[in-house]
């Protein structure tokens, strides 16, 4: 998808654009009307996709956002150099996989 067909609002211009009886431009009845084997044939042509078509999202869990707690820690430089290199939104990540292994700790211990 090119730069040009994106349109970024903030929740405060969208919240200003219900009150003013401004609706969606998105086309959700196109959007409605696609096959499974059209979204995935789409899916596949974007390079956004590129890396996620292929992995099994049939176990992952919603994660509510929660309330955050600065902290400073310590990693190994591979471990931050790695996350950081997947893009903005790495301390999310690392911030999942600690969820993950916290949520598996849980489930094996009762």
């Amino acid at each position: 998808m090119s730069e040009e067909n994106i349109t970024r609002v903030t929740a405060d211009e969208i919240r200003r654009k219900r009150l003013q009886g401004i609706k969606s431009q998105t086309d959700g009845a196109r959007v409605d009307a696609l096959t499974d084997e059209e979204i995935v044939a789409s899916m596949r042509d974007d390079p956004d996709w590129q890396d996620l078509i292929d992995i099994d999202w049939s176990e992952a869990t919603w994660v509510e956002p929660r309330r955050k707690k600065a902290i400073s820690i310590r990693l190994d430089d591979d471990i931050v150099d790695f996350f950081q290199a997947t893009g903005k939104g790495y301390q999310t990540r690392i911030n999942a996989v600690l969820r993950h292994f916290v949520t598996e700790q849980k489930s094996k211990n009762g």
